[in-house]
């Protein structure tokens, strides 16, 4: 199972339509992207909690209104060439990409209470039914978003995120989210994997789809010991050698 990290990132801009239509025409399987809540109350697709990085744009995602984000060009930072690409939606990639690709859907949120995003992601899963039944699953490195948004829609699968990198609280650094949180598959950072974390979680009972991964020999080694995917932002180079290592098993 490959997944293009917030789209085919490498050749065109991240988490936008551009990103993920490259990654349909190219035949990846799956997409990863990232969501937040607007002000107006809409999932938007975006990394960051703000634009700054891809739009010189300073201000926080989830004070912005609908109106505000359309009138944003998230393209033209990657080339010219992808002026006038919006950050989209949820559901409406969701409408275009489902159920024909899986959707890793990431909530991108810090707070603790009182979040939004859990169930505004639940409500817009909810109302498209059939069309995202088996194609969706859901993370976050925010095991009480996480936990949340599982009350509201157990049957769809969800996976906890974690690395060592600071801006993680330091509990969470080697994935005990997953304490906190029901999950159905773990997403840790590929240089915390190795055969023997791989057996331990193995024996807990999940899959493991480490990220991010853009060498094709490291993607080969992950999966021949035992790694359920690949989150790549070069999944064009990745896909093939899934593929031939698959017929070899």
């Amino acid at each position: 199972m490959v997944f293009a990290h917030r789209g085919c990132s490498s050749l065109a801009p991240e988490n936008t339509f551009a990103a993920f239509r490259k990654a349909r025409d190219l035949g990846i399987p799956g997409i990863e992207l990232d969501i937040h809540v607007c002000a107006t109350g809409q999932l938007v697709v975006a990394h960051d909690h703000s634009f700054r990085r891809v739009a010189g744009d300073d201000r926080i995602i989830e004070e912005l209104s609908l109106e505000e984000i359309r009138a944003i060009d998230a393209g033209s930072w990657f080339d010219p060439a992808f002026r006038g690409e919006r950050p989209p939606l949820l559901e409406e990639v969701l409408e275009e990409f489902c159920p024909a690709m899986y959707v890793d859907i990431e909530l991108k949120t810090r707070r603790t209470r009182g979040d939004p995003l859990p169930e505004a992601a639940a409500r817009t899963l909810q109302a498209l039914g059939p069309r995202v039944k088996d194609a969706v699953a859901v993370s976050s490195f925010n095991p009480l978003s996480l936990a949340a948004f599982k009350k509201h829609c157990p049957g769809i699968p969800t996976a906890i995120i974690w690395s060592a990198d600071t801006s993680v609280p330091l509990p969470l650094r080697w994935g005990a989210g997953r304490f906190i949180a029901p999950c159905d598959y773990l997403k840790p950072v590929y240089r915390q994997v190795n055969r023997l974390t791989l057996f331990g979680f193995t024996l807990e009972g999940y899959p493991v789809v480490p990220w991010t991964i853009d060498d094709p020999a490291l993607a080969e080694r992950m999966l021949r010991i035992g790694c359920a995917g690949i989150i790549s932002n070069r999944p064009q180079d990745i896909a093939g050698r899934e593929e031939d290592l698959a017929r070899k098993q």
